[in-house]
């Protein structure tokens, strides 16, 4: 059974259709890639599948048990966020609230997720570090690691790699990469790098205001959108 089914909805921002066409399915296990030129809806869809924004029509559904505190977020940091004045202990801890209910302290079982998401992510000894005074690409692996302990099964980010440097991007999708195939937690990214995308990813949807591409990362090679979007000089 589908953990996410989009059918036939679209969105709007003050009555102006920002993307439509909408139909796909995500199971268990799937990490889909999202691309398209900037403006194309990406992020409007993400915001969607977060239920954070409402369709203007049609409908998203989950399944299979899936709730919507069972998914974890790692959106576009802006510029007060890279300046958090926590640790990095205190970040990765915060990503356990959702699951927390009223309970007024965190749990036995909420530090564990944090030492195993430390460990996973290989940033134990980040864990007093002051957050905003980490370099760019180890808060976004603090970030990762608060997402990873909201969930053990989806993790839908926007951009994780924006202003990173070519070796830390890599490094980062090599990570998440893991994270998808020895944990099964379902992928859904949004990611201006189509190079990337494809080497990683098992599905690619595309989108350029509407759904122009939904299927296989094989076949969408060798569509016809796919060969211009990869054969071009393309930024989100």
């Amino acid at each position: 059974m589908a953990l996410l089914t989009c059918r036939d909805a679209s969105f709007a921002y003050d009555g102006h259709t920002v993307v439509s066409g909408l139909n796909f399915s995500i199971n268990s296990g799937d990490y889909l890639c999202i691309v398209g030129e900037n403006g194309s809806g990406k992020s409007t869809l993400i915001k969607g599948l977060l239920r954070l924004k409402m369709p203007q029509s049609g409908s998203i559904l989950m399944g299979d048990g899936l709730k919507a505190n069972e998914i974890g977020y790692l959106p576009q940091q802006t510029a007060v966020q890279k300046d958090f004045p926590a640790s990095t202990y205190e970040v990765v801890l915060s990503g356990r609230l959702s699951n927390r209910g009223i309970k007024p302290f965190y749990s036995r079982a909420d530090k564990a997720a944090v030492e195993e998401n430390l460990a996973r992510l290989g940033i134990e000894e980040l864990r007093n570090k002051c957050y905003r005074e980490l370099s760019g690409g180890q808060q976004q692996r603090v970030l990762l690691a608060r997402a990873l302990c909201a969930t053990h099964r989806m993790l839908l980010m926007d951009e994780p790699a924006a202003g990173l440097d070519p070796v830390v991007t890599q490094d980062l999708y090599r990570q998440i990469s893991e994270i998808n195939r020895e944990m099964g937690i379902t992928i859904i990214m949004v990611s201006h790098d189509i190079h990337s995308a494809v080497k990683y990813a098992g599905l690619i949807l595309h989108l350029k205001n509407e759904q122009v591409f939904f299927g296989a990362t094989a076949d969408y090679i060798k569509s016809k959108i796919g060969a211009e979007f990869l054969g071009g000089d393309q930024h989100d």
